[in-house]
């Protein structure tokens, strides 16, 4: 599995924005911005892009294994898993944003807002909501994960349906910047890293989401997750809450 590379993301980077004839640099490929880097990425030899495979087009294959790109929305992902896995080895990566920037774009005009920085920095567990979509092919022998943390500009259009037309507007495309860091899951046991080192147990979901500095929502995913894989185990309630610790195959 590729360890993390910043030279070769920059490099994957320049070569998608060459590639691109827009003056902002971005959107005007076939596939979105981010997608394209990360394929490139992964497998800079554009040979083993968009390969047809068991009646579905993978991302790359390499001739030893496949890796499958997603922006999110897993829920499309699970007929692909179903007739790669027992076949082959399978990389998902789900590339999340780290420091954001959201610059608004106007669709009548093109004009481009100034960058406001998310008050949300993304972390591995963001990709929690999306994994828990396939969690039935979670711990198979074929079934490896890379989550690259990736800071990016997103671009958004001014068509929602609020006053200042922001909500309900529609993403146009993302922008990366830098990757940061990137998280790998090759076997069940590598999930234990998202239980947090210093949390006293048993804990409460609400403990978890405050040890592992997320909010209390995305906790609410990942324990059930968590449990669901084996790696927690529920013991029963401390008042209206579920408490939880490590399984002892897991310690």
């Amino acid at each position: 599995m590729k360890c993390l590379d910043k030279d070769a993301f920059e490099q994957a980077k320049l070569k998608v924005l060459l590639k691109q004839n827009d003056p902002h640099g971005f959107g005007t490929l076939r596939e979105k911005t981010v997608h394209a880097v990360m394929k490139l990425y992964y497998e800079p030899d554009e040979d083993y892009h968009e390969v047809p495979i068991e009646g579905y087009i993978a991302d790359i294959y390499t001739g030893e294994c496949i890796i499958e790109i997603q922006n999110g929305n897993f829920n499309k992902l699970r007929p692909k898993l179903a007739a790669f896995l027992p076949l082959y080895p399978v990389l998902v990566v789900l590339p999340i944003p780290h420091h954001k920037w959201v610059v608004w774009m106007d669709e009548e005009s093109g004009e481009l807002s100034k960058k406001h920085k998310s008050p949300i920095t993304g972390t591995a567990y963001h990709a929690f909501p999306e994994l828990y979509k396939i969690k039935q092919y979670l711990g198979h022998p074929n079934l490896s994960f890379a989550f690259p943390l990736v800071d990016m500009d997103e671009y958004r259009l001014l068509n929602g349906w609020s006053k200042n037309k922001k909500r309900g507007s529609s993403r146009y495309d993302r922008m990366p910047l830098e990757l940061y860091d990137e998280v790998l899951i090759e076997r069940t046991e590598d999930f234990t890293q998202f239980v947090p080192y210093e949390i006293q147990e048993p804990f409460t979901v609400k403990e978890f989401a405050q040890a592992a500095g997320i909010h209390r929502d995305l906790a609410g995913v990942t324990v059930p997750l968590l449990m669901h894989m084996g790696i927690l185990t529920r013991l029963g309630r401390r008042g209206r809450e579920y408490i939880y610790e490590v399984a002892v195959e897991y310690r």
